[in-house]
């Protein structure tokens, strides 16, 4: 008999927030326990103070959270309690940066001031524990692109290399599963903000570009630079947006030998105006004048959309919906996929529900060594990005690479 708490035929009907997207944000935060990254009960009380499509109450509920946890670890800091140091630091800095993953105000203080203090607490988590993870800087133009680089303890000579980078909203040093299963198979791991995230965007000012490759290029001149990092053994993985990131890269920086996208994305663009009436759409035609109208009256009645558009436009450095989507749908591998020489995964989940379809064209248009590995049911891991059920994204995604990087 179903539990009528869980009342869909699969566990991902429970739900936390009666936003879509903000419910999807707390899952991603809860999934973080496997790791001691966060944990239920301070997850579920801040749950319980957010109100729908509410990023006031959204970034104060995490920010609270996050303070309580900075004073815990220092205090234990100070009386010479390494461990509880450690775990309460790990922690608070997942709530730092959970505070910002759902607020748009680019203007307002605590968008640096969380960012900063989620490193701060970071940084003193990787000094007081052993985690083999240190801070990189990655040259990027006039600026440079935050990093840390996680050093495998049981790779033995030079070893391969994973880079990785997540999408619009989350922070790579959120996505554990991924460099820590990295780590304990004998890869390094590289992750990386990139424009348009965590503070590349947030501290250094830098937006997305649709021409990823651009951004790949500096990285991988740095880990070319790595002690211990072999030169031919370098693959790349974008998650999320990044499903569309990283495969722009690829088609262009040949030194990768591998890439992953999790999701795999086609068209950005479309996979965005997929969600949205056919009207705006057609409104986009008819030029900017006709299409800010249609989107503005669309955004009006769709909180989620209204906070999408404005998040966007922030993260991709425009200042009209006009131009966002010119950018978004810039984001088009449809003349790209075919110079992708690089072996390569595309990903999927069967309730994938931010780009649905999207992953399937992609592999089509791919013509270099290629798999498709989508997550069913049965997987539990079936949501955007593996959301819940990152243990078992990391067992098939590694099952995949070992032998191939």
């Amino acid at each position: 008999m179903t539990n009528p708490l869980i009342p869909g035929p699969q566990w991902t009907s429970a739900r936390l927030n009666g936003s879509e997207v903000m419910d999807d944000q707390i899952k991603h935060q809860i999934s973080q326990m496997f790791f001691g990254m966060s944990d239920l009960g301070e997850c579920l009380d801040a749950a319980m103070r957010i109100t729908a499509d509410d990023e006031e109450s959204w970034v104060r509920a995490w920010t609270g959270r996050a303070e309580l946890l900075q004073h815990r670890a220092e205090t234990a800091e100070r009386k010479a309690r390494p461990v509880s140091a450690a775990d309460a630091y790990l922690r608070a800095s997942t709530y730092w940066r959970a505070s910002l993953m759902h607020f748009s105000s680019a203007d307002d203080p605590r968008t640096r001031e969380n960012s900063l203090n989620a490193y701060h607490c970071y940084d003193r988590y990787l000094a007081l524990s052993d985690y083999p993870g240190e801070y990189v800087k990655i040259p990027y133009e006039d600026s440079f692109l935050p990093s840390y680089l996680y050093r495998s303890p049981v790779a033995t000579g030079p070893a391969p290399l994973l880079i990785f980078h997540q999408g619009r909203d989350a922070w790579p040093e959120d996505t554990r599963w991924l460099y820590d299963g990295a780590i304990r198979r004998g890869y390094h791991c590289l992750s990386v903000q990139c424009p348009g995230q965590g503070m590349a965007l947030r501290v250094n000012g830098l937006p997305f570009r649709y021409d990823w490759e651009k951004v790949v290029t500096p990285i991988v001149d740095t880990a070319l630079a790595l002690d211990g990092v072999h030169p031919e053994r370098i693959g790349l993985m974008g998650l999320s947006f990044g499903g569309y990131l990283a495969p722009r890269a690829a088609a262009f920086e040949k030194r990768l030998k591998v890439c992953i996208a999790n999701p795999g994305v086609l068209k950005w663009g479309e996979s965005i105006k997929d969600n949205m009436p056919p009207a705006v759409s057609e409104a986009q035609e008819a030029g900017p004048e006709a299409f800010n109208a249609a989107v503005a009256k669309f955004t009006a009645e769709a909180p989620v959309a209204e906070w999408f558009v404005r998040d966007s436009m922030w993260k991709h450095g425009v200042s009209t919906p006009y131009d966002l989507f010119r950018e978004l749908d810039a984001c088009d591998l449809t003349e790209i996929a075919g110079k992708i020489e690089c072996e390569t995964l595309v990903q999927d989940g069967v309730e994938e529900r931010f780009s649905a379809g999207q992953a399937e064209k992609l592999y089509d248009a791919l013509t270099c060594p290629k798999d498709l590995l989508v997550f069913d049911d049965e997987s539990t891991a079936q949501l955007h990005c593996q959301n819940g059920g990152t243990a078992t994204a990391a067992e098939f995604t590694f099952d995949w690479l070992d032998g191939r990087l």
